[in-house]
């Protein structure tokens, strides 16, 4: 077909220094730029950069652009629209205004133009967790009248009107669709609705429809487990979750299988560490859900001392169904021994600027998205980071393998050193893990060419 229709729940192409793990977003970042590297199951591969190498003990990384690359307008892509790029989103701030983790990241880094096409970065010590960070950089440049759409992507921007409608064209090879219709429409419901009157020729995240979801045989389905952690956030410094028998009775306490069926209709699994079974370490860590047993959770309790009454914080959505999984936890932990209240937040960036003061009562529901481990390690567990989202877990062994992680270089190294971390977060858990969704796309059974990575982002061959 040479025009391919489809219905996100956003249209929009965000400023260049805004990094975001919005599913539709990157969808359509996907089809317009590229990313510096590709992030694929914990590994990364060529993209804008073709290759790269590393030098002195893994300090120093040369990257090279891929002959040929040229944004939309025709300017070919050097090492200075690239560094640019990085130092642009280095000096931002996120959507809830503080600064984005990448600047602690790189605060010791040299990054430069060696040459056009060879862009060099130096850094005190090994680093090859750069190569994660990189992945989630697509470069982009702004239109003369400030519109966010000029990469160098396979697909070009002919006409947008932001949060409504987009549509591409494609710059590169001459495959099918050769156009890309996107529409916007907030309501997984109606999204469906849209696919099935004909309206689209495939939908996303119909995982979000409010009942289960029925896939009709007329259409073509496709599922992908989200590396997105939905999980509630442990106080660790004051409280009785400072006392690890205590986080551990947590997990124990509740049936995360039923939460994944219940809750989110069968689109969920269950968690068994701080990150998916996609992320970079968790292939040989083999690890299984903490399993669900109130006695023991109920004998691991009895022994913490101290009040076992908690306020348990959530929103009212980010995550999914935020209201309705609080709720079953709450009733969980009671079940074993504690009196939770539960406290409400209509305002969501109020809420997660909360968390980040350390606000967030006694336990507060969240959810992880970075699909970097060397970034949930360093923002949330490292007690020696202490970074935005560190909720006071501190724990020596877990530290030590955190250091030991952050060293490693070569790619074996780095998964062995990884599952390290992760299988101990398993036994000795710093949250209260729950699920990760599942995310859903649908399509008319004639359209060829369409799949979902475990980010959410639907491709088009």
């Amino acid at each position: 077909m040479s025009t391919l229709t489809i219905s996100l729940e956003k249209v929009d192409f965000l400023p260049p220094t805004r990094v975001t793990d919005d599913t539709s977003v990157l969808t359509l970042k996907n089809l317009v730029f590229e990313p510096l590297l590709k992030w694929q199951d914990g590994q990364v591969l060529p993209a804008l950069f073709s290759d790269w190498t590393h030098g002195d003990g893994g300090s120093e990384w040369r990257f090279t652009i891929r002959e040929g690359a040229t944004f939309h307008d025709g300017k070919p892509c050097v090492a200075g629209d690239v560094i640019a790029f990085i130092d642009g989103i280095l000096e931002a701030v996120d959507t809830f205004g503080m600064k984005w983790s990448y600047a602690r990241y790189l605060a010791d880094a040299v990054i430069t133009a060696e040459s056009d096409t060879t862009v060099v970065v130096r850094n005190p010590h090994a680093f090859a967790d750069i190569l994660d960070i990189f992945s989630e950089f697509y470069i982009c440049r702004l239109t003369p009248d400030g519109q966010p759409i000029l990469g160098t992507g396979p697909f070009r921007v002919r006409s947008f009107e932001p949060k409504a409608k987009a549509v591409l064209e494609r710059v590169a090879g001459h495959a099918e669709p050769r156009e890309i219709v996107a529409i916007a429409e907030p309501s997984a419901d109606k999204r469906l609705e849209m696919l099935t009157s004909g309206a689209v020729d495939a939908a996303l995240n119909l995982e979000r429809v409010e009942e289960r979801l029925e896939m009709d045989d007329r259409f073509q389905w496709g599922k992908a487990v989200n590396t997105l952690s939905v999980m509630f956030y442990l106080n660790c410094q004051e409280g009785v979750f400072r006392s690890p028998e205590a986080r551990l009775a947590a997990n124990l306490a509740v049936d995360t299988a039923r939460i994944a069926d219940e809750i989110f209709h069968g689109l969920a699994v269950p968690s068994s560490s701080i990150v998916s079974p996609y992320h970079l370490g968790m292939a040989s860590a083999g690890l299984s859900p903490i399993p669900y047993d109130p006695e023991r959770a109920r004998t691991l309790l009895d022994k913490v001392e101290g009040s076992k009454r908690v306020k348990l914080r959530t929103p009212t959505f980010m995550p999914e169904r935020a209201p309705e999984v609080s709720r079953l936890v709450a009733a969980s932990l009671e079940a074993i021994g504690f009196e939770v209240e539960i406290e409400i937040e209509t305002d969501r960036p109020e809420y997660a600027r909360q968390i980040g003061r350390k606000e967030m009562g006694d336990l507060a529901i969240f959810d992880s998205s970075p699909h970097s481990t060397y970034r949930i390690l360093n923002d949330k567990i490292s007690s020696v980071t202490k970074a935005v989202w560190w909720q006071g877990y501190d724990d020596a062994e877990a530290e030590r393998l955190i250091a030991a992680a952050n060293a490693a270089v070569e790619p074996a190294a780095r998964e062995a050193a990884y599952a390290a971390c992760l299988t101990y977060l398993n036994a000795n858990p710093p949250w209260l893990y729950l699920v990760h969704p599942v995310d859903v796309f649908a399509a008319r059974k004639e359209i060829a060419g369409l799949s979902i990575d475990h980010k959410g982002t639907l491709s088009i061959a």
